[in-house]
């Protein structure tokens, strides 16, 4: 069996490992690391040998850090992202080159066909009518948009939203909320089969599957990294936020995850804080201070146009793992007109948590 972990922010680990009556056997380990000394790498071997097979990776990693020689120094690697590599090669993970990854970037798109769009194209990946997708939206009107159990009332403010012609939509995953303007923001979606993250944690996954856009800014100059659970950070601040869905495939076998991303290229600070209810911290002037800064724009950081820092993130994936231009089908289309219409449009979905 083999298994392939990108450790976040590190190198590439990769494991070549055999099960015989319920235990880990001639395990090896290789990759792009650094291990100090030479030895090390016979100790992290020795050390999986024998292993239950059902060992999660955090008791692998005990196992390796018990094992290692004193003085041992890793440099992109991990004992965590070791054992990470192994569950994934015992669930038969697939690799991001695995697959022909098709990209869909199409014209504006209202609010709430965003949100169906994500529901319908996952969903197609879960059922292996559609390939692995990178979707980049763009916004046909401004919105607020809501994570899945988040109370409407507690995070918008509706005097606020009507007085800028904002709208309000609640999508599929959790989270928080997010302010987008068209020019302002930029979001992408993720289709992908539940197999690109089999052995990873939920936190692990977010990590997982934010590595290539952390890849893609650092070759705009911009030294960004993931922050548990869902953001990616940069030392001025927050850039951008993830979140995930899990959609089951059909008959309840191997399905989907949708991640998607908003990341902030630029932002109107004071009406986003008209808008949403930051908390608390919104009755003093410190606070709201602090949230006009807890969100660092991707426009000063760069001085590149929004199109030329999308540009950049497509050219970054398509280089890494290859993508195919594409677009949305007509059924898929249809499809998501009607849950637009039905469900993600409808004031019933909206303030399904009050």
């Amino acid at each position: 069996m083999h298994g392939e972990y990108k450790v976040p922010g590190g190198k590439l680990v990769v494991v070549d490992v055999d099960v015989e009556e319920g235990v880990l056997r001639h395990a090896r380990v290789a990759g792009d690391f650094f291990l100090e000394p030479d030895e090390a790498l016979d100790a992290v071997n020795r050390a999986l040998e024998g292993a239950p097979a059902d060992t999660d990776a955090a008791g692998l990693a005990a196992r390796i850090d018990a094992a290692l020689p004193e003085g041992t120094v890793m440099y992109g690697l991990t004992s965590e992202g070791i054992g990470i590599a192994v569950r994934r090669a015992l669930a038969h993970a697939t690799d991001w080159t695995d697959y022909d990854w098709q990209l869909i970037h199409e014209g504006p798109q209202a609010p709430a066909l965003h949100m169906a769009l994500d529901e319908v194209l996952t969903s197609e990946v879960a059922a292996g009518r559609r390939p692995p997708t990178l979707r980049v939206w763009e916004w046909g009107a401004p919105a607020v948009i809501i994570g899945s159990f988040q109370s409407l009332r507690n995070e918008v403010d509706p005097e606020g939203a009507a007085r800028h012609g904002i709208q309000v939509v609640r999508r599929i995953s959790g989270g928080g909320a997010m302010f987008v303007e068209p020019g302002n923001t930029i979001t992408y979606s993720l289709s992908v089969p539940e197999a690109l993250v089999h052995g990873l944690s939920f936190q692990d996954s977010y990590a997982y599957l934010d590595d290539w856009v952390l890849g893609a800014l650092g070759d705009m100059g911009i030294m960004a990294w993931y922050q548990p659970l869902n953001d990616i950070a940069t030392e001025h601040g927050k850039i951008a936020g993830a979140a995930q869905k899990r959609i089951v495939g059909p008959g309840g076998g191997p399905g989907a995850v949708l991640h998607h991303v908003t990341m902030s290229y630029d932002i109107d600070a004071d009406k986003m804080l008209e808008v949403l209810r930051i908390g608390r911290e919104k009755l003093s002037d410190k606070g709201i201070k602090s949230a006009k800064k807890r969100v660092d724009p991707l426009r000063r950081q760069t001085g590149l146009a929004r199109e030329a820092v999308i540009g950049r993130m497509i050219e970054s994936f398509r280089g890494r793992y290859g993508l195919a231009d594409g677009e949305v089908t007509d059924a898929e289309l249809a499809r998501a007109q009607e849950l637009a219409r039905t469900k993600f449009g409808s004031a019933e979905w909206t303030a399904r948590v009050p």
